[in-house]
């Protein structure tokens, strides 16, 4: 047996590729899919079936570009009106090489969710691993909130009747599959673990301990999470099917005044380099959000309507740049800024920044109670658990839309948990004609590394 989980960074997503003697198979693959092909060829393998969890929200699925690739068969559950591939029913089963792969109906995250559960014929009758999608995580349970405040009871319900009816009655040795881990925005609160059982998930994981039926349901109407507004284009994309790439893009070089004019155009720049390197010059009107961060936060903000043009640290950043876009489907990468922002600001274009403020300073400055706006752009259950007194609060990811909620009158001091979400924050600020800016340095975390007093 071939065993492989692939890691897509950034969004924490989980992919799997299973080969057994000269066949294989693929579970939830990515849209830059060259990799499972790879696998394949290494493996001397031909893959048979890709098989879809559910129609994801978060990410472009590669299930058409890896058939186009490959040739192999696309399958996933009935609830969705899917325009490509087969749908299947709970107890279908596939068998490649030794081992068979079953399905099985586990709703709650959404109605067409499926779990597949991977037997080693050689070995056994019993189930030796779980594919669960986004119905059950390292640490936590997927998010019943998609369909909105009406269908999250029946979701919920659902969920649970999946989890502890279906799920954990497959035994407590089998090993636990799912479609992310820690950093995803398809759960509250999934571990940093990356690998259990559902045995120890049965001991250790908090949502498992809530067995009755009631108080799982509350817990789940209860949970607050972002719904980020990219998830609409996700799930059309993932319904009808996304354009094929065939091959990642390429950018291309741009001049300081070929940049320019595709500015002109209309076009979004987003500038890929460290907060404080944005802070001290930057293109006037660009996006903020570090190489790392893109994955979870330019579905928040960029459109799909337009080109986008990046600003890079180095060169050698750009093939990670292009590979988190175009799993969010940001395909329409107009360019690069040929020589980095020094190419820029050398033909005297129209720069800006912000500064930073150590936590010291602004200590001081709420002792002297200055004139200020200190802005909070954590997450509600970050800014729940502790936060500076006298701060707003508003989520960095809906700020754009809620600016009429931070005056332009006064200063604005911008604070997250390390400096980075708050660069996007003054990003945003700037872009909109905020003109006295201000990220802390270090952020929440300096603050309370200085033993300075939060407030709940």
């Amino acid at each position: 047996m071939k065993f492989e989980r692939i890691k897509s960074e950034g969004l924490a997503h989980l992919s799997y590729f299973i080969g057994s003697k000269n066949e294989a198979i693929v579970i939830d693959p990515r849209r830059d899919c060259q990799v499972y092909a790879d696998l394949a060829r290494k493996e001397g393998m031909s893959i048979k079936h890709i098989f879809e969890t559910h129609r994801n929200e978060d990410y472009v699925i590669g299930s058409l570009e890896l058939e186009k690739l490959t040739g192999a068969e696309i399958y996933h559950g009935r609830g969705v009106d899917f325009e490509y591939g087969n749908y299947l029913s709970e107890g279908d089963e596939f068998d490649f090489g030794s081992m068979r792969l079953a399905a099985l109906h586990t709703p709650g995250h959404t109605d067409e969710s499926m779990s597949y559960t991977l037997t080693d014929l050689d070995t056994g009758k019993e189930p030796v691993m779980v594919f669960t999608g986004d119905a059950l995580f390292i640490g936590d349970a997927g998010r019943t909130d998609l369909y909105g405040p009406e269908e999250a009871p029946r979701l919920a319900a659902n969920l649970y009747d999946s989890i502890f009816n279906k799920i954990l009655p497959l035994g407590d040795w089998v090993i636990l599959c799912p479609a992310h881990g820690a950093g995803s925005v398809c759960g509250g609160a999934i571990a940093k673990r990356d690998y259990s059982t559902l045995g120890l998930e049965r001991i250790q994981n908090p949502l498992l301990q809530k067995t009755d039926r009631e108080e799982f349901i509350k817990f789940k109407l209860e949970e607050k999470l972002e719904l980020p507004p990219y998830f609409r284009k996700m799930e059309q994309y993932n319904r009808q099917g996304p354009p094929l790439l065939q091959g990642l893009p390429i950018p291309k070089q741009l001049s300081p005044g070929a940049f320019r004019a595709e500015m002109e155009k209309g076009a979004v720049v987003v500038d890929m380099r460290m907060p404080h390197s944005f802070a001290g010059v930057h293109i006037k009107g660009s996006y903020s959000i570090w190489l790392g961060g893109i994955a979870s936060f330019a579905g928040w903000m960029l459109p799909y309507d337009k080109p986008i043009l990046l600003v890079l640290e180095e060169k050698e950043q750009l093939e990670t740049a292009v590979r988190y876009l175009v799993r969010l489907g940001y395909d329409n990468i107009a360019g690069f800024l040929n020589g980095g922002i020094a190419a820029w600001y050398m033909k005297a274009l129209p720069v800006d920044g912000y500064s930073f403020v150590s936590v010291h300073d602004l200590k001081h400055k709420l002792e002297k109670q200055e004139k200020m706006t200190l802005l909070d752009v954590r997450k509600e259950k970050e800014w729940k658990e502790g936060h500076i007194q006298g701060a707003e609060h508003v989520y960095v990811g809906e700020l754009e839309e809620n600016l009429d909620k931070v005056p332009k009158e006064s200063p604005v001091v911008v604070y997250c948990d390390s400096s980075r979400r708050s660069s996007i924050a003054a990003s945003i600020l700037k872009k909109h004609g905020y003109k006295n800016v201000y990220n802390v340095l270090g952020s929440m975390t300096a603050w309370k590394n200085a033993g300075y007093a939060v407030v709940k």
